[in-house]
């Protein structure tokens, strides 16, 4: 394939953006889960100056999925993660992130992009308008619960599986307004479940680009070196909020809407 098979060579500031890039994404990913999935692939090809969208892909996958695993040691430490709910829902979406990433790379590169901003401005909408729902703390899967939890977990899984397959993205700014669908779980507890998923689609997709070369695997090293910093700033910060819900879910969807924007901009300008 074009640009990873030519393999990386050595340029210290792509490395270095590289690294910024991903201290960024760990920062937005620890905060609000699924932010950093959507700010990957841009920041990879309008900052570090990836030329295959498709590598772009492809490598903030596999950088997305490992930030997201170190995250998720933090939020569940502090008890934010339904474990079985999550775990319901990333099973599913696996599923479906298996077939939309074999589709995504069919797809036209430049217009995948396009589409892929829509998609966040739709998202950022919806999240701003639902973001003073309460939820509820108490929400668990049980035998008892299952008949009315596990529908709308595997429907939603699915479905959002297949989308952050198709775009290549860890999807958790799809999750986590999925999780809050299917459960009616406080947003928090939405963010820190997401991680189990975001981890999930992106390494299957970026285990599907691998097979066709499309990973640039040492801008993921740098990349995830940056992550794992940032996230750590992000998780931090997320604590900090977790009072403050609606700021919270405002500031999730001012930045999916603001980088929507300017990732459409960039697709039909080309």
């Amino acid at each position: 394939m074009d640009g990873a098979a030519k393999g990386h060579g050595v340029n210290l500031v792509p490395d270095l953006l590289a690294t910024g890039s991903g201290a960024l994404v760990g920062l937005v990913l620890g905060l609000v889960g699924g932010g950093g999935s959507i700010l990957a692939v841009p920041l990879l090809v309008y900052v570090v100056g990836v030329s295959s969208p498709h590598i772009a892909i492809g490598t903030s996958a596999i950088a997305v999925a490992v930030s997201a695993l170190a995250n998720l040691v933090g939020h569940a430490r502090a008890g934010r993660v339904k474990w079985r709910c999550a775990l319901v829902f990333a099973t599913a979406g696996t599923v479906g992130a298996a077939l939309g990433s074999t589709f995504g790379k069919q797809f036209d590169g430049e217009k995948l992009l396009v589409l892929f901003g829509l998609l966040m401005i739709v998202i950022a909408g919806l999240m701003f308008w639902k973001r003073d729902e309460e939820g509820d703390v108490s929400v668990r899967l049980t035998r008892h619960s299952a008949p009315g939890l596990m529908p709308p977990l595997m429907a939603y899984g699915i479905g959002v599986g297949a989308l952050a397959g198709f775009f290549g993205i860890g999807g958790g700014f799809l999750v986590v307004p999925g999780i809050v669908a299917a459960t009616g779980m406080p947003l928090i507890f939405a963010i820190g479940s997401s991680l189990v998923s975001v981890f999930a689609f992106g390494l299957t997709t970026a285990a599907n680009y691998a097979l066709s070369g499309l990973i640039d695997w040492v801008l993921v090293a740098f990349f995830i070196g940056g992550g794992i910093v940032g996230g750590i700033g992000g998780q931090m910060m997320a604590g900090m909020l977790a009072e403050r819900k609606q700021a919270l879910s405002t500031l999730f969807s001012a930045i999916v809407a603001l980088v929507g924007v300017y990732v459409v901009w960039r697709g039909v300008s080309a």
